[in-house]
This record gives C-alpha cells, sequence and structure tokens, in this order.
C-alpha cells in the first residue's frame, strides 16, 4: 500500500484542528496515512491522530550544531531524509506560514510538482482543485512524479473520525545545514487571539473602522461569541492591527463557519481570502459594495451602532 505524508502543526502544545481535514484528505484515497511531527513528542498526540485513522506516527528530531527551534532549511532536509526512508510519495501540509516555507523548499529539492492552497485534492487520480485569479475561478490541476506535493488550505475539507492504531517511528535526523540560514530571535504575536485560519466565526473590519482603537467593539464582539477578529489590508497597511489579521490574497486565506465583515468594501483581492465562509453578513453603510453583492446577508447601517448592538445582544444571551 502507498504512503502518504501528512506535515502536523503543533501550537501551545496542540494539534491545530485544521490538520485532520487533511488527515481525511489523505485517507480518501486508500493509502496509509504517516503523520509526520517535527520535534515534539509524538505520543502526546496519539489519542487524537488514531482518532481520525493515522497509520503511523513519525516522531522527528532535529540535531546537530545547527539546531534551532524553526529553522526551515534544515527541517526541509528532515523532511526529505523521512519521506526517502519510509518511502513516501505523496506529502500534503496546510497553507499556513510554516507549511509556505517546507512545502517549496521540499519541491525544489526532490524536482516533485506542488500545487498550493487546495481545497480538494484526489491522490489516486494525482487531482487538485485549487482557486485562480484571485479566487474568482476553481482550476482542477494534474500532477505526475515521483513524489507529489500539496499544500491544503486550512479548515476546507472536513475531519472525518476513524479509529485506528498507529504504529510509532522514531527518527533522529542529524541535517546539516549551510548555514545560510539562522533564528537569531522568536516573537510572540502581537495578538493574543485565536489564529484566523482556525476561527469557526471571525468578524473583520475595514477602512471603515477608521482607528486602532476602533477596533475594540470587534474584540468585544468578538469575545461574546468566541470568534477571532480579522482585518481587510488596508486597515493593516494603516497600522491599525498587525499582519497576522490580513485577511484576502495577500493575507491569510480562511473558511470559517461565519465571516462577518463590517464597513470592508469587498475587493477581489478581500474576498479571494474569504469567499470558501460558510456564511458571509455585511454590515455597511453601502449598498452598492462589493461585498454586499457577494454576501448572504446585508446589514445596512453604521457599523459604530450596530456592532454594540450586537455584542449587547449576544452578552445578554449569555447570561
Amino acid at each position: 500500500m502507498e504512503k502518504t505524508g501528512v506535515v502536523i502543526e503543533i501550537k501551545k502544545g496542540r494539534i491545530k484542528d485544521a490538520n485532520l481535514g487533511m488527515i481525511a484528505c489523505a485517507r480518501a484515497a486508500n493509502r496509509e496515512v504517516y503523520a509526520l511531527i517535527l520535534n515534539d513528542t509524538a505520543e502526546n498526540f496519539r489519542e487524537i491522530l488514531e482518532a481520525h485513522g493515522v497509520h503511523a506516527m513519525v516522531e522527528i528530531t532535529t540535531g546537530g550544531a545547527d539546531h534551532t527551534p524553526w529553522n526551515p532549511e534544515q527541517h526541509t532536509r528532515a523532511i526529505i531524509t523521512a519521506m526517502e526512508a519510509l518511502h513516501i510519495k505523496a506529502l500534503l501540509a496546510l497553507t499556513t506560514p510554516m507549511g509556505r516555507e517546507l512545502l517549496p523548499r521540499i519541491a525544489a529539492a526532490l524536482d516533485a510538482p506542488l500545487v498550493m492552497d487546495c481545497i480538494d485534492v484526489d491522490l489516486e487520480k494525482g487531482l487538485a482543485r485549487t482557486t485562480l485569479y484571485s479566487g474568482k475561478t476553481i482550476g482542477t490541476i494534474q500532477v505526475t512524479g515521483s513524489h507529489e506535493l500539496f499544500g491544503i488550505r486550512p479548515n476546507v475539507i472536513a475531519p472525518v473520525p476513524v479509529k485506528t492504531k498507529a504504529k510509532m517511528i522514531s527518527m533522529p535526523i542529524d541535517t546539516p545545514v549551510s548555514g545560510k540560514f539562522k533564528t537569531v530571535e522568536i516573537l510572540p504575536g502581537q495578538s493574543s487571539q485565536t489564529d484566523i485560519t482556525e476561527a469557526d466565526i471571525i468578524i473583520s473590519g475595514g477602512r471603515a473602522m477608521q482607528s486602532k482603537e476602533n477596533f475594540d467593539l470587534l474584540f468585544q464582539c468578538a469575545h461574546t461569541m468566541g470568534a477571532a477578529v480579522g482585518a481587510s489590508r488596508v486597515a493593516v497597511d494603516m497600522g491599525w492591527v498587525p499582519y497576522t489579521m490580513q485577511v484576502g490574497q495577500t493575507g491569510e486565506k480562511v473558511s470559517p463557519r461565519v465571516y462577518i465583515a463590517c464597513g470592508i468594501s469587498g475587493s477581489i483581492q478581500h474576498f479571494a481570502g474569504m469567499k470558501m465562509s460558510g456564511m458571509i453578513i455585511a454590515i455597511n453603510t453601502n449598498a452598492e459594495a462589493a461585498m454586499v453583492s457577494n454576501c448572504d446577508y446585508f446589514i445596512e447601517g453604521d457599523l459604530f451602532e450596530i456592532v454594540p448592538l450586537l455584542t449587547q445582544r449576544l452578552t445578554q444571551k449569555a447570561k
């Protein structure tokens, strides 16, 4: 049976939920699924991985004089070494900052085809579906090669619980690197909120927010419904919020169950980042805004009046 590797992302000691949909995608091809875990204790995640159908947990530990907490050059070599040793043909990873660092490097080293930002993959046929032209259309791409690599958009593929018994494979790998890449310092993000790529509900603000302070309205509202706060590119460019909150073609591509756009005109670039949302709600004074024609529900009015009312109603409901 062929093997598919899945690069597992771990944050603050837990597996990102988006990994589970990626595992379901790998299992659909009736192949053995190998969960590749970098520099963490795989045994800590046995229960959740076995509950979603993983056949093997591969604990990859990198070492040597060049070892640092994050070195994509070193980690690329480690994953390639594991793929070759375990005869893994296809590799899946999330299109997160980590996935964007690793997948192109691995593809280049293996001279293998790579499709990023996939919304679906058929490993049996070597087909990947991905958004094209700023999200205006969906294309189907066929790949062939000794290895095939796919970047999966977070949260677009639903997890499928399947019980398995996973074997444990420990792979300490000493990977010498060129020294061209060095981690100098790792700084915590400016926002302590949920990663927007994992959020079930996102409330985003655009130019109409007018200031950094006004984003507090969105944070307060988000808190009442367990949501994350996002932003348009202009809000980030103005310095009102950090880049990690940017939704769009040049920011994060998100797929929440509910997306609430507050004062966002809805450019093609922004829509490309959130068009896969389950439900889109637009709050805007301009009924002619592009976002209005692309939303499921439109609330015409001033966000500075509507959002506080929404926060108040949600707070009352929670009591």
